[in-house]
């Protein structure tokens, strides 16, 4: 492996500079666009394992906060549209399930694929922001608690 790569891989796993680049990473990967999070926080608790607690929580948080952005997409996207359409409501027959289930349906939003279109869908439902959050937050710490578990069970030595 280059030096050039190694010693960004050391700088990316040191505790102060890991915990911020691994909320930027979560944060990004909660948003619509193609990135997994799951590998950085491995890599981060492989690398330091005292940071398994603060790495769960900031990557919790972070991608909270970026599930939070979505929502907030789609939320305005609504808007745009029934502007565009002079105020005609716009309804999707393909989300007549989320309404049914409401906010709790946000807790859905670890699954990946699904997860974060789900927030952005809840937005446009206008969905009430706080308990969407709040279930957001839910499945996303267990998520992030589950694969981290597993990926240490599986890969138990060290680097």
């Amino acid at each position: 492996m280059p030096d050039w790569l190694l010693s960004l891989l050391h700088l990316l796993a040191l505790p102060e500079v890991g915990l911020g680049t691994l909320f930027v990473v979560a944060f990004i990967s909660a948003t619509l666009l193609p990135l997994g999070s799951e590998p950085a926080v491995f890599a981060l608790i492989k690398l330091n394992p005292e940071l398994f607690w603060p790495a769960i929580l900031v990557a919790t948080v972070g991608n909270t906060l970026g599930g939070a952005v979505s929502w907030w997409m789609g939320y305005g996207a609504h808007k745009v549209v029934d502007k565009a359409r002079h105020g005609t409501p716009t309804h999707l027959r393909a989300v007549d399930w989320l309404e049914r289930f409401g906010p709790k349906a946000c807790l859905l939003s670890w699954l990946p694929g699904v997860g974060d279109p789900l927030c952005a869908v809840a937005g446009w439902l206008k969905l009430p922001f706080w308990p969407c959050l709040a279930w957001m937050a839910v499945g996303k710490f267990a998520r992030y608690l589950t694969m981290t578990g597993a990926l240490i069970w599986v890969f138990p030595g060290g680097l």
